[in-house]
């Protein structure tokens, strides 16, 4: 359990300690003392409920506290769709890239935590996008969920860079269901 000292979530707060110090003493920021001093602690949990409940910026525990996640699909409605089951959630940030070379742009500066890639924009290719960002040692532990046509024809090809499966069409809101249940193992998403 990461905690935050009083000087601490002044910074994140852009307050002054002082002020943190009001909001501890008042009851509104839950914490506790340290044994023997005047310290404050307060945990990571607690901060994070009490900076939305009060509609506060995360600031640097945004990173920490939103899943994002990277679509590689050139089919519009499918995009649209699964941005909106998803943002409409506050835990969940979306973004989405078009081709392998956009895919490989967006992953470098969007950091996600699940890359669903849409076999539709072509198997080889695909399967190429999964491949190249497993090899690459910042993504190894990105989530990938490949979403696969059903069109009756089996597919062969290596799955070992990829870690779920769907079918199409699906039900956004159950692949939203499972992206929360993948990334919120990794990631605890309050």
């Amino acid at each position: 359990m990461k905690v935050f000292t009083t000087g601490q979530v002044a910074q994140i707060c852009k307050v002054a300690p002082r002020t943190v110090s009001k909001w501890f003493d008042s009851g509104r920021l839950k914490g506790y003392r340290i044994p023997g001093s005047q310290d404050r602690r307060i945990p990571r949990e607690n901060l994070i409920k009490f900076l939305k409940e009060h509609g506060m910026p995360l600031g640097e525990l945004e990173n920490e506290t939103l899943a994002k996640v990277l679509v590689v699909a050139q089919d519009e409605v499918l995009v649209d769709g699964l941005k909106r089951e998803l943002s409409g959630e506050k835990s969940f940030r979306v973004a989405a890239a078009a081709s392998g070379f956009d895919a490989g742009i967006q992953a470098e500066s969007f950091h996600p935590d699940c890359i669903i890639v849409d076999f539709s924009i072509g198997p080889p290719d695909a399967v190429q996008i999964c491949q190249n960002l497993r090899r690459s040692g910042e993504f190894k532990d990105v989530i990938i969920i490949a979403l696969l046509p059903d069109d009756g024809n089996s597919m062969s090809f290596d799955r070992s860079s990829i870690n779920e499966t769907f079918k199409k069409p699906f039900d956004p809101s159950l692949l939203a269901e499972r992206l929360r249940t993948l990334i919120g193992t990794k990631k605890e998403l309050v």
